[in-house]
């Protein structure tokens, strides 16, 4: 069985004393819990890079992962603006969202970069969250599974079978994030169902069985439920609303009894 995965990407939101300070409150949700949340799913936050050195110190002893926003796949060098998958380990950063629909669509990086990118990470062995999705105009002229089905093996062209248990896969329909609009939790899991598939064709079968995949697009504590429901669906991206401790949370709680 599949462990669920709630990541929490702050996109460009909260400084370093902002990141203590919702960790802190996040941690007064989660904390008592832990040890009933963890017996099925595992929580991270993704703050911007800057802050990441606080929010590390602000998780010490927590069971929170540390997660970054993006990285390059070079370890040093003249990139400027980018920053490297070891300098993310020295601050106990574990997974890494890539591919990300901003980053394709306002910053112009491509399939193949992508891809180098989630080799680059998977390399120094981190975690890779891939994301693919489709436009709106894609979805209606039909061509959502051609959409992210080319982003999936072009994100995953360079990663051996045995390296499957680094990738995580987050759908997200572009024109889900951020507008209030969030596909049916049926759309979802069709699309959910035809990545497995193809992850099955890449590693085989068993590996990709063991593959989470994450639903992202304006995920909140009233809909993911329902979301999370669906048998390819292991979890969730969420975007605005886990910059609230109290919505955060009530999602990292989803489908689970309380005790």
């Amino acid at each position: 069985m599949r462990r669920k995965l709630f990541a929490g990407n702050w996109k460009m939101n909260l400084g370093p004393n902002e990141a203590r300070a919702l960790i802190a409150e996040l941690r007064r949700e989660l904390d008592p819990q832990a040890a009933h949340l963890s017996r099925d799913r595992d929580i991270l936050v993704a703050p911007p890079f800057i802050s990441i050195p606080a929010a590390a110190q602000a998780l010490a002893g927590s069971s929170i992962l540390l997660g970054a926003q993006n990285a390059h796949f070079e370890d040093q060098g003249a990139f400027t603006g980018e920053i490297a998958p070891t300098m993310l380990k020295a601050f106990g950063v574990s997974h890494v969202i890539l591919g990300h629909s901003e980053r394709r669509h306002i910053f112009g990086e491509s399939d193949e970069l992508i891809g180098k990118r989630v080799a680059g990470v998977i390399a120094k062995r981190l975690n890779a969250i891939l994301c693919v999705g489709e436009t709106l105009n894609e979805r209606d002229r039909g061509a959502t599974l051609e959409v992210v089905l080319r982003q999936l093996q072009n994100g995953l062209s360079a990663v051996k079978p045995e390296d499957s248990k680094r990738v995580i896969v987050a759908y997200e329909p572009v024109w889900a994030i951020g507008t209030g609009r969030t596909a049916t939790p049926e759309q979802a899991q069709e699309v959910h169902a035809a990545l497995r598939e193809s992850l099955r064709d890449h590693f085989g079968r068993q590996p990709a069985d063991e593959i989470p995949l994450l639903y992202g697009g304006s995920v909140t504590p009233e809909n993911v439920e329902a979301l999370i429901a669906k048998p390819d669906i292991d979890g969730a991206l969420v975007g605005g609303a886990s910059l609230k401790a109290a919505s955060f949370a009530a999602i990292v709680r989803a489908g689970r009894p309380t005790e």
